[in-house]
């Protein structure tokens, strides 16, 4: 939802101050499961006060939403657009979705648990952006598959053991614990790669080509692609 206008910086740091706080208690209760006036006092907010902010509750889950879609289709866009072989760009696309997942966990909560509360065009609008991002990791499996990197598979079924691997992690995983994001990427691509890949594919140097890109990654902003994308014809 953009700044109405006329308002300065203090309304901004609040309105996300809301998102935080919303996105916390969502995750611990459920989207249906918190009301306005719970919200309200947490926020220490008057109720007034809060729609002033928000607009209404499902603006509220709308944010929440594209807190995790947003980075995420910014990043797998442009690493589809790289030029390296697509075996390093799963290995990239997979750090990436487990550093968004690490950075904001009661969002990515929400975003699994609560998006059927969404209704019409905030609705339609995330479940095109989901399937988009499906559509990536696809184009990227089928891309190893025609190098001759990996064995041919069906491309969808290869996206949802991609996707169910990752995106449960948010379940069980702690910030700052005994996993970062790099170490679960490498673990769980070391056993993907290793199923998917064809007899003649040799997975050693993956890591170290990985760790050059990150070294790179460092040193320049990454931008965002506007390449239009393939789509299903089916949703997800």
């Amino acid at each position: 939802m953009a700044r109405p206008p006329g308002h300065g910086p203090a309304y901004e740091v609040k309105r996300q101050e809301i998102i935080d706080i919303a996105a916390s208690l969502f995750a611990k209760k459920g989207y249906a499961g918190t009301g306005i006036a719970e919200l309200s006092e947490a926020t220490g907010t008057a109720r007034g006060a809060l729609y002033y902010y928000i607009g209404s509750k499902e603006n509220l889950l709308v944010e929440i939403q594209n807190r995790v879609m947003n980075p995420l289709l910014t990043a797998a866009r442009r690493i589809a657009d790289l030029e390296v072989d697509p075996v390093l760009k799963l290995r990239m696309l997979s750090q990436s979705l487990l550093e968004n997942i690490l950075a904001r966990l009661d969002h990515v909560w929400v975003y699994e648990h609560d998006y059927k509360s969404m209704r019409g065009a905030n609705r339609s609008r995330l479940l095109g952006q989901r399937r988009e991002f499906e559509d990536i990791i696809e184009q990227i499996l089928l891309a190893a598959m025609d190098d001759g990197s990996f064995r041919k598979l069906d491309p969808r079924l290869a996206t949802l053991q991609f996707l169910n691997m990752h995106n449960h992690t948010y379940q069980w995983v702690k910030p700052g614990g005994e996993w970062d994001a790099e170490t679960l990427s490498r673990e769980y691509c070391t056993t993907l790669i290793s199923g998917f890949r064809s007899q003649s594919f040799e997975i050693d140097g993956l890591d170290n080509r990985m760790l050059d890109y990150l070294g790179r990654r460092k040193t320049s902003a990454p931008e965002a692609s506007a390449r239009p994308r393939k789509r299903r014809t089916s949703p997800a």
